[in-house]
């Protein structure tokens, strides 16, 4: 069965998360990602490493389904190959700093020269202005884009999320952009650029807190816990950030995850009381009525608390699903690793590796019902050097060990 981007040559030169997490996606998707790296190799190959001399799993679980070549861009002959990458290439993709790629040798006019089809691809920290040449980590991007102030509780710290918005969220970014210029390229058969920056995709990921700021000026956001404002959006701690009440509310036995998160819309609040055993709350004029309930919702949470206290996360799941009423238990990295569904549904996938043996990682979460991907390992440094050079390139033998001799691949 053919892949939805069958015949799509990637040159990957990303490194570390947001790169390789789009360049993962389009192999998913069946493209031919080929990883370019120094021959030093990308350096999260070892950060966090828990099997000694194996990749780590930052690197695996961010590089399956990629072939691996290296190559010394700054030797003259390495510059000679790149470019020969290049022109058999369908997109281009890195996340370098700003200017590396240009001090290169091969800046934008240089590559659309070499290859006027070609997508280049660029994710960086920042847009254009004063913060362009800023280092941008994860949990920067999220400072910068708007996660951070509101996220957490009023009384603490701004808070960072534990999902990787800045580095994936940005990835997700970049593979829309690609996939809109192979779209747009099959029109025109020109290639173009894709600009995607950290901060703009987390503030893109926090759009709904603009809408709140602008609301601000029209009076106090009555869904927001909060008994006065400022000028700016607050953190709203649990808060659903829309106009259903939520909150996480403790379960038995009690421990870091014992919690089910629980939304209480309008139809959803006579099933609540009758499960609760406060019926008598349902035609309460104090109660009846989301209105009423708006003023006190610290209070009702505190009343569903009371009951959810006496079951297990996955009883009261069972008893209010049953009811119609929207909620979710919290679930551990081990409860989600060890979940039989997510397994079945492909998204815990179990890959053997050649230095670490089997790891489980996570699957391609788009899918098509055409071409479903297949989920392979990583590959090993420069695993396919040989195969790349000698067969699409047309290296001999005698150069490869001779290149590899020099520190050239």
């Amino acid at each position: 069965m053919s892949t939805a981007l069958q015949g799509v040559r990637v040159l990957d030169m990303t490194h570390v998360q947001s790169g390789p997490s789009a360049t993962q996606i389009l192999a998913w998707l069946g493209a031919e990602v080929l990883k370019l790296e120094a021959p030093a190799g990308d350096i999260t190959r070892t950060q966090l490493r828990d099997v000694p001399d194996a990749d780590s799993l930052y690197f695996t679980m961010l590089n399956g389904n990629k072939q691996s070549i290296t190559l010394n861009m700054k030797s003259t002959r390495g510059k000679e190959l790149f470019t020969e990458l290049v022109r058999d290439a369908d997109v281009l993709v890195e996340n370098f700093g700003p200017g590396t790629v240009d001090r290169m040798g091969f800046d934008w006019d240089r590559l659309r020269s070499l290859n006027p089809a070609l997508i280049y691809a660029s994710i960086k920290g920042f847009g254009d202005g004063p913060y362009t040449h800023y280092k941008a980590y994860e949990v920067v991007a999220q400072a910068m884009g708007g996660s951070m102030a509101t996220t957490g509780f009023e009384d603490g710290p701004p808070t960072a999320t534990g999902a990787q918005i800045g580095d994936s969220g940005t990835g997700i970014h970049t593979v829309a952009g690609i996939l809109a210029a192979l779209l747009q390229r099959e029109r025109t058969g020109r290639g173009q650029r894709v600009s995607v920056a950290m901060q703009h995709a987390v503030l893109n990921l926090c759009r709904v807190k603009l809408r709140d700021q602008q609301r601000l000026a029209h009076g106090a956001l009555r869904e927001y816990p909060n008994d006065e404002f400022g000028a700016e959006v607050p953190r709203s701690g649990n808060a659903s950030g829309g106009g259903q009440p939520g909150s996480a509310l403790r379960c038995s036995p009690g421990g870091a995850n014992d919690y089910v998160y629980v939304i209480v819309q309008p139809v959803g609040w006579a099933p609540i009381a009758r499960l609760i055993g406060r019926p008598e709350l349902i035609d309460d004029p104090d109660w009846a009525t989301p209105e009423a309930r708006l003023s006190k919702l610290d209070k009702m949470f505190r009343l569903i608390e009371e009951w959810t206290l006496r079951h297990g996360k996955w009883d009261v799941l069972a008893r209010l699903t049953e009811q119609g009423v929207p909620c979710g238990p919290i679930l551990s990295t081990r409860e989600l690793i060890e979940d039989a569904s997510l397994a079945d549904n492909g998204m815990i996938v179990t890959v053997e590796h050649p230095q670490r043996g089997p790891y489980r990682t996570v699957g391609c979460p788009i899918k098509l019902s055409d071409s479903p991907a297949h989920v392979t390992r990583s590959p090993l440094l420069g695993e396919h050097n040989e195969q790349i050079y000698r067969d699409r390139l047309g290296v001999d033998a005698a150069e490869l060990a001779e290149l590899k001799a020099n520190g050239v691949i």
